[in-house]
């Protein structure tokens, strides 16, 4: 590859010092490669949360005394914000949860484990985490309902033609997809998969963990009944997250969790549950995280122009030269790549080389990646993954391509 890195051809102009800036963390001789795990947090996320326990912490929806009032508001304000981030109708379709592992079991057993019975089929893609797998494996699990999978073509993408003949039957009931995968980088067309779904008469939960940070999230556009995702993968806190339902769904979700400030009533022997989303946020809600949240969808808004962008050349960057290297397989389609690349060494365990980078200052992902069977349909049990946030420099492609080269050389 001659001249000027692609990065640098396609991004001119773009920052990535003045946005590293912002994390404390990185103030340090540190390569974050593993974005995809977890993203770090800027100090806008941080200062929200510290003004919150400092200037406004109490419980919400409880007292009627000032801090109380000012706590309620600051929780309703960041689940208006989520609302608008991803194009919800309203406020009340937004279920904080604590991310997406949470959110994705409360839409399967809430809702759509009631609708799933004797011959139906739920169908999960081949590429899903075990978030939005293990949930339906449960949920068909002994309702006489069959779990069936979206294959994959060769070049790495779902096969919807293989999805389209199954829908013919009509027995299908759900959808779960992901926006993006977390292994192959790409990203799937979650308004086909909707529109298949939909006209077969069946519903659709996508898991967007790996998509809000570098696109536009929009439920109405990808066209799905249920929404999914984790604060702390797009620069927000562990531990929050939210599930986006249509709001005549939601009314029929029962909550998994029973107690305080869920409810409408309670007398001696049956209780009545409050109104969407309330129902399902039942007892003391972490809200500096939501304040959190909230501050991370403001930042990510704030991006320069061109951030995305920058992220999504340098994956393809990091891929492309991964591909030149003897005995490295880069793993997912060629193009599509929103954030990330896995790859494997030929010859070397996945953990030998993320010691190996470690040992250099640069953090990445080895392992299964919660994709199990889809590391079986790869043909392997482990991979590397590189992901890329704003942050990240095109000179942190050259650290790890050196350390990739190290560890050939060491166990190779």
């Amino acid at each position: 590859m001659s001249g000027r890195p692609e990065t640098e051809r396609k991004t001119d102009g773009f920052d990535a010092g003045a946005i590293r800036r912002q994390f404390a963390i990185l103030n340090r001789e540190i390569a974050w490669l593993d974005n995809a795990a977890t993203t770090q947090r800027p100090e806008a996320v941080l200062k929200a949360m510290d003004q919150f326990y400092r200037q406004h912490n109490a419980n919400v929806r409880r007292s009627v005394h000032r801090l109380g009032a000012e706590a309620t508001a600051a929780y309703e304000g960041a689940r208006a914000t989520v609302a608008r981030f991803v194009g919800a109708a309203a406020p009340e379709e937004i279920v904080f949860t604590a991310g997406t592992t949470a959110a994705v079991n409360l839409a399967t057993f809430g809702f759509a484990r009631w609708e799933i019975g004797p011959g139906d089929e739920v169908w999960v893609s081949a590429l899903e985490h075990h978030s939005n797998w293990v949930p339906w494996q449960q949920a068909v699990k002994g309702v006489g309902a069959t779990l069936k999978v979206i294959p994959l073509t060769p070049e790495g993408r779902l096969d919807l033609e293989v999805f389209r003949k199954g829908l013919a039957a009509h027995r299908t009931k759900w959808v779960a997809v992901a926006w993006v995968s977390n292994v192959l980088g790409a990203e799937n067309d979650v308004r086909a998969i909707c529109d298949l779904a939909h006209a077969a008469g069946a519903r659709v939960l996508v898991d967007g963990a790996q998509g809000v940070a570098h696109l536009q999230p929009d439920v109405a556009a990808l066209g799905c009944d249920f929404f999914a995702f984790s604060g702390h993968k797009a620069y927000g806190p562990m531990g929050i997250g939210a599930l986006w339902g249509r709001r005549e769904l939601l009314e029929q979700t029962e909550p998994l969790l029973y107690g305080g400030e869920m409810i409408a009533r309670v007398d001696d022997l049956k209780s009545t549950w409050a109104e969407p989303p309330y129902r399902f946020e039942a007892g003391t809600q972490n809200v500096a995280g939501a304040v959190g949240l909230a501050a991370a969808i403001e930042w990510v808004r704030d991006l320069p122009a061109g951030a995305h962008a920058y992220v999504a050349e340098l994956a393809r960057e990091a891929a492309a030269r991964l591909a030149e290297r003897p005995g490295v397989r880069v793993w997912g389609p060629a193009e599509g790549r929103v954030s990330l690349v896995s790859f494997s060494v030929a010859g070397v365990h996945a953990h030998d080389v993320a010691q190996v980078l470690d040992g250099r200052g640069v953090a990445v992902r080895a392992g299964h990646m919660c994709a199990q069977p889809l590391m079986r349909r790869l043909g392997i049990e482990s991979a590397v993954r590189a992901s890329f946030a704003p942050y990240n420099a095109p000179d942190e492609i050259r650290r790890l391509l050196e350390g990739v080269q190290a560890a050939q050389e060491l166990f190779t």
